[in-house]
């Protein structure tokens, strides 16, 4: 029986859009429900820790894509507390048993990569330095996401041209670390304003080189990185986030359309898996996004798998991929809450409520991975 009393119907369960199987290049998806890239703290010392096991394995569904946490490429790539990296060799032999329990419930697991930039200060900083951006313009204190704490930024030291390709081979060794570890593929973190995205939008990257200034330009770094891994680990294994209309930590451009446009032909050049963007605007539970079609230009011009993500629920998903504005729809929030989502949908049982104060604490268990069950099967 469903929780609300009523004998679900099979025949309509197992048909949802989302339960669909998909083929992702090489990956043969059982249902298009991504787990999304989530931050949660809890890689002491920037280290991998064995209670991932149990977190990511939770919410490993048979032939079901997992998106790792973001993964720093290298020491000066940090700005949150406790977030794990993937350039040393500790870190990435810690990744590994975490790998193998996805893989023993067959599930597909792409490791997020990227570096904040300017989203840091000199305390996350080797030696106390400057942070590293496109630009020397400081970001302005945030709210944390407590409502409470103020994040500090410490201005940012601009990267000379010369000093660019240091930082490509930076995510290159990162790309093959990650393989390393047992990844099935890896994804490029070029959104929500951390140093790719710096780059990428006009409102931060103010540079006069070859590296700012036109479309072209802008779009250069992040080009240079895919074409970096495509070479060391195969397209077939390459992803990468964006987020063309997003202005999270003053990320904003002025044609974010045009930008979102060109990057995604640029990027049909390298024959990567995947584009997984960001919705221009988020959304709450019951309500409707104001633009829904905002990414089907991008998605029409790109010739790999499209991602969508943007605080979709159930039905907004199973409209997106009905719809076909999209291949596959990456969860947070409710994947990080329910680890039984693709189930819940499934059944379309009840979800478990998500605690944002448990979001970014240290507990190894609390807020990660206590959230209960269905005690039902399917």
């Amino acid at each position: 029986m469903g929780r609300n009393g009523e004998e679900p119907i099979p025949d309509q369960m197992e048909t949802i859009p989302l339960l669909t199987p998909y083929k992702m290049g090489n990956f043969q998806l059982s249902h298009r429900i991504v787990l999304a890239p989530l931050t949660r703290q809890r890689s002491y010392n920037n280290v991998p820790q064995q209670h991932a096991i149990l977190y990511y394995s939770q919410r490993t569904t048979n032939g079901g894509l997992l998106i790792s946490e973001a993964t720093g490429v290298s020491n000066t790539a940090q700005g949150y507390p406790e977030t794990p990296g993937i350039w040393t060799k500790e870190q990435t032999e810690a990744w590994k048993p975490i790998v193998e329990a996805v893989h023993e419930k067959g599930g597909i697991f792409f490791c997020q990569i990227w570096h904040v930039g300017r989203v840091s200060n000199s305390g996350f900083q080797p030696n106390g330095q400057s942070p590293i951006s496109s630009t020397d313009k400081a970001l302005t204190p945030q709210l944390r996401s407590n409502g409470i704490d103020v994040a500090q930024f410490t201005p940012p030291r601009r990267l000379s041209t010369e000093e660019i390709p240091e930082i490509v081979n930076d995510f290159r060794l990162a790309a093959r670390n990650a393989i390393d570890a047992g990844f099935d593929g890896i994804e490029i973190h070029g959104a929500h304003g951390y140093l790719i995205d710096q780059f990428l939008k006009d409102q931060i990257n103010d540079r006069t080189d070859a590296y700012g200034g036109s479309l072209e330009n802008r779009c250069r770094f992040a080009l240079e990185v895919v074409e970096a891994i495509v070479n060391e680990i195969g397209a077939d294994r390459v992803g990468i986030r964006l987020s063309p209309f997003a202005s999270y930590m003053e990320s904003g451009d002025s044609n974010p359309k045009a930008l979102g446009l060109y990057l995604v032909e640029a990027l049909n050049k390298y024959g990567i898996a995947y584009c997984h963007m960001i919705e221009p605007r988020m959304k709450t539970v019951g309500e409707k996004s104001e633009c829904p079609h905002s990414l089907v230009p991008m998605r029409k011009v790109f010739n790999g798998t499209f991602i969508s993500a943007g605080g979709y629920v159930r039905e907004d998903g199973n409209e997106a991929i009905s719809e076909n504005r999209t291949d596959l729809v990456a969860y947070g929030r409710w994947f990080l809450s329910n680890p039984d989502l693709p189930l819940r949908f499934k059944l379309n049982a009840p979800l478990n409520k998500y605690n944002r104060e448990t979001f970014y604490t240290l507990d190894p268990v609390v807020g990660y991975t206590d959230y209960p069950f269905l005690d039902i099967q399917a």
